[in-house]
C-alpha cells in the first residue's frame, strides 16, 4: 500500500514537472531542445502521410459504398468484428424491378423482351461492382486501415514518449543551471549539483535512445509508401477490369437491342447508339483481350468468309445517309478506313452485311470505315 502511495506521488509530481516546464516553454520563460532538422522532416512527412492516407481512405469508402448509413452500419460491424451481411447492388436491384415489370407485362411482348434483356446486363454489372467493392476493400482499403490502426498508433505512442523525454531532460537542464547558480552565491552545497548533474544524465540518455527509436519508426515511412504505391497499382487493376467488364456487358446489349430494333422499328438506322464514353485504349496486365475489345470487334465491310467490298465501288444508299458529329480522333488502321478529328461533321451510312459496330464514312472525295462508337449520330 505504501509503495503504491509513493508510486502514485512519483508519478504526479513527475507530470506536474512536465507540466510546468511545457507552460514555461510556452511562454518563452524556459529553453527546450530542439530536434535536428532531418529529425523534423521526418516528423512532417510522417504527419502527411498519416493526414492523406486518412483522406484517400475516406474518399475510396465513399465511391466504393456512396450511402452514409450503409457505411455506417458496415463500420459498426467491423468493430464488433462480425460479418457484415450481404448487400444487393444497385444494379442488381434495379435488375430485379425490371424482370418482375417484364413478367407482369408481359416478356413476350417486345417491351417486356427488352426489359428482360436490360435486367439480366444489370445484373452482370452488380455482380461485377460486387467483385470491383470485395478487391478493392481487400487489396487497398484494408492496408491503408492497418497502417492507421498498427503502425501510426505505434508512432503516435513512441513519439508521445519523446515529448515526455525531452521535458523531462529540460527540467533537468534547468534545475542544474539553478543549482549552479546557487552554488555560486554559496546558498548550496556541492551534493546538490552533482545530484542534478546526475539526474542530467540519466535524462539525456532517456531522451536519445528515445529519440533512436522514433527514428527508426519515422524512416519506416518510405516502406509504407512502397506498400501503399503496390497498392495502389492493384486498386487501379481491380478498377480496370471491373470497367472493362462493364464497357463488355453493355457493348453485348448494345448489340442485342441493336439487333433487336430494326424488326422492332424498321427502317430505323442502324448502329443509333451513342457512346457515353470514349473506347479505352488499353487494360491493365491482368485484363485480356475477352474481358475488353479495344476495338470493334469486325474490321472488314462483309461477313466472314466473303471478300471485302471495294470502297470505290461503295455508292451511299438513296435513302438512310445521316450527319454525325465526331466525338474523339480516331487514326485509321489502314486504307479501307476513314480518319477522323474530334468535332468534324461526316456523312455516315450503313450497307447491307455490315458489322453494326463500323459504318461507311463520307467527308469530301474521301471515304471509308469508321467506327460507330467514336460518332454522335444527328437527328
Amino acid at each position: 500500500m505504501d509503495f503504491n502511495m509513493k508510486k502514485l506521488a512519483s508519478d504526479a509530481g513527475i507530470f506536474f514537472t512536465r507540466a510546468v516546464q511545457f507552460t514555461e516553454e510556452k511562454l518563452g520563460q524556459a529553453e527546450r531542445t530542439e530536434l535536428d532538422a532531418h529529425f523534423e522532416n521526418l516528423l512532417a512527412r510522417a504527419d502527411s502521410t498519416k493526414n492523406w492516407t486518412e483522406k484517400i481512405l475516406r474518399q475510396t469508402e465513399v465511391l466504393l459504398q456512396p450511402n452514409p448509413s450503409a457505411r455506417v452500419e458496415e463500420f459498426l460491424y467491423e468493430k464488433l468484428d462480425r460479418k457484415v451481411p450481404s448487400r444487393v447492388t444497385n444494379g442488381e436491384l434495379l435488375a430485379q424491378y425490371m424482370a418482375e415489370a417484364a413478367s407482369e407485362l408481359g416478356p413476350s411482348t417486345p417491351y417486356g423482351k427488352t426489359l428482360i434483356k436490360v435486367a439480366e446486363a444489370e445484373k452482370r454489372l452488380g455482380a461485377a461492382e460486387r467483385d470491383f467493392i470485395h478487391t478493392a476493400s481487400i487489396n487497398f482499403l484494408t492496408p491503408l486501415r492497418n497502417f492507421l490502426e498498427g503502425d501510426w498508433k505505434t508512432i503516435t505512442k513512441e513519439r508521445r514518449l519523446l515529448q515526455n523525454r525531452r521535458l523531462d531532460l529540460d527540467a533537468c537542464k534547468a534545475r542544474l543551471k539553478k543549482a549552479k547558480a546557487a552554488e555560486a552565491k554559496a546558498t548550496l552545497w556541492n551534493d546538490e549539483v552533482d545530484k542534478s548533474e546526475q539526474e542530467l544524465r540519466v535524462a539525456q540518455t532517456e531522451f536519445d535512445r528515445q529519440a533512436e527509436v522514433t527514428r527508426l519508426l519515422l524512416e519506416g515511412i518510405s516502406s509504407t509508401h512502397v506498400n501503399h504505391l503496390r497498392c495502389l497499382h492493384e486498386f487501379v487493376e481491380s478498377q480496370t477490369t471491373y470497367y472493362a467488364q462493364c464497357y463488355r456487358h453493355m457493348l453485348d446489349l448494345q448489340k442485342q437491342l441493336g439487333s433487336s430494333q430494326g424488326a422492332i422499328f424498321p427502317g430505323t438506322f442502324v448502329g443509333t447508339t451513342e457512346p457515353a464514353s470514349p473506347p479505352l485504349s488499353s487494360t491493365s496486365p491482368t485484363t485480356t483481350a475477352a474481358t475488353m475489345p479495344m476495338e470493334p470487334s469486325v474490321a472488314g465491310l462483309a461477313p466472314p468468309g466473303e471478300a471485302a467490298l471495294c470502297l470505290e465501288e461503295v455508292a451511299p444508299p438513296a435513302s438512310g445517309t445521316r450527319k454525325a458529329r465526331v466525338l474523339y480522333d480516331y487514326e485509321a488502321a489502314d486504307s479501307s478506313e476513314l480518319a477522323l478529328l474530334a468535332d468534324e461533321l461526316i456523312t455516315v451510312y450503313s450497307l447491307p452485311g455490315m458489322d453494326p459496330d463500323w459504318l461507311i464514312g463520307e467527308r469530301g472525295n474521301k471515304k471509308g470505315k469508321v467506327p460507330v462508337t467514336y460518332l454522335e449520330l444527328l437527328s
